[in-house]
């Protein structure tokens, strides 16, 4: 329950300040790294 009061708090205070999302990497970057990570669990078992 402490987790949830948490979550709309930090919701609410957010919705009260938005801030645009900045992407730092490019498109090709972001999809290498996900390539990479993808590759390096596909073998995990869960």
């Amino acid at each position: 329950r402490a987790l949830e009061n948490d979550i709309r708090d930090w919701i609410k205070t957010w919705n009260d300040d938005p801030q645009p999302f900045v992407w730092t990497k490019d498109a090709d970057e972001i999809l290498d790294r996900l390539a990479s990570y993808l590759q390096r669990i596909s073998g995990a078992t869960h």
